[in-house]
């Protein structure tokens, strides 16, 4: 989310009416204005984009840079980290190992993976330093924290069901004290971490926690992929109210979510939430007169 007029998605290429790629397809990343028009293509990325899975811009940002985690997989592109100018114009870093495993198996089979060998890569989170944690992802089982050179600083986690180990990281966010949570999707839980990875709880029987986003008022709200619903959270982990309910796929109604994999809300409060298997974005403007406890806030900065 870059403004309410300007709105940055990523897309897994043109797609037909029934969502398959079409031959050719192109347009990877695209920008929106406040009425869902596309008002910019970058298209001039298309052949290092294959399956842009998450896009941010930091809010530490003074520059707004815009972070694409790519998840590779076909058309020869690799598994990466990549950080565009805010207009599209640059690429200014790209984190990538050319020789990533091609397969769940093979990522699984090494269970050191180097510090940019990527196993299907999900998520992003951002700290004041401009230092980042990658929820690293379908595949390993890792948390990754780099500086903001984008160097290696530590990771942590291992396959399993255990406190510290991840199966499917699909989440990442810190609070104000700088505690980590992390969706474990398979495992149905949030684990909590210190921001150098030490295990401090977790929040169990949460179905398919795709996605954790921490407002300015502390509310934690947690994306279900599953239960097609945005869960909110209080700092203690109980449950305080849901939202969302399942709108088909491909057509279906106004509102509606069909597997919901990213959220953010804009300077005006607006809500934003992307549908992956929907193959859609819904807008959400809040009602005048709406309980400020069920709406969800600005993204939480933090302060160094």
């Amino acid at each position: 989310m870059d403004t309410p007029d300007r709105i940055i998605v990523g897309v897994w290429g043109d797609r037909n009416a029934q969502g398959q790629g079409r031959e050719g397809g192109t347009n990877y990343l695209v920008v929106a204005d406040r009425n869902g028009n596309i008002v910019e293509r970058w298209t001039q990325w298309d052949s290092i984009l294959n399956k842009p899975h998450q896009v941010y811009i930091s809010p530490y940002d003074p520059e707004r840079h815009v972070w694409v985690v790519e998840r590779g997989g076909g058309r020869g592109v690799n598994m990466q980290i990549l950080k565009f100018t805010n207009d599209g114009s640059e690429l200014v870093m790209r984190l990538v190992d050319p020789d990533h495993p091609t397969t769940r198996a093979e990522a699984r089979a090494n269970p050191n993976p180097g510090p940019f060998t990527y196993g299907d890569p999900a998520v992003l989170a951002f700290l004041p330093d401009g230092s980042f944690y990658l929820g690293d992802g379908y595949w390993n089982s890792r948390i990754i924290k780099y500086n903001a050179d984008g160097e290696y600083v530590l990771e942590w986690g291992e396959l399993g069901s255990g406190p510290g180990q991840f199966d499917l990281v699909h989440g990442v966010a810190v609070d104000r004290d700088r505690r980590v949570y992390v969706g474990d999707r398979t495992n149905n839980r949030i684990q909590i971490f210190t921001e150098n990875g030490d295990f401090i709880e977790e929040w169990p029987d949460i179905s398919d926690p795709v996605g954790v986003f921490i407002d300015e008022n502390d509310g934690v709200w947690v994306i279900s992929a599953r239960l097609n619903r945005i869960l909110k959270y209080n700092r203690a982990g109980e449950l305080q109210y849901y939202l969302g309910a399942y709108g088909g796929t491909r057509g279906g109604f106004a509102g509606g979510l069909s597997r919901p994999h990213q959220l953010d809300v804009d300077q005006e409060g607006n809500l934003y939430i992307a549908s992956w298997d929907g193959g859609w974005m819904d807008k959400f403007v809040p009602k005048p007169d709406a309980d400020p406890s069920k709406l969800i806030g600005r993204s939480l900065v933090l302060t160094n």
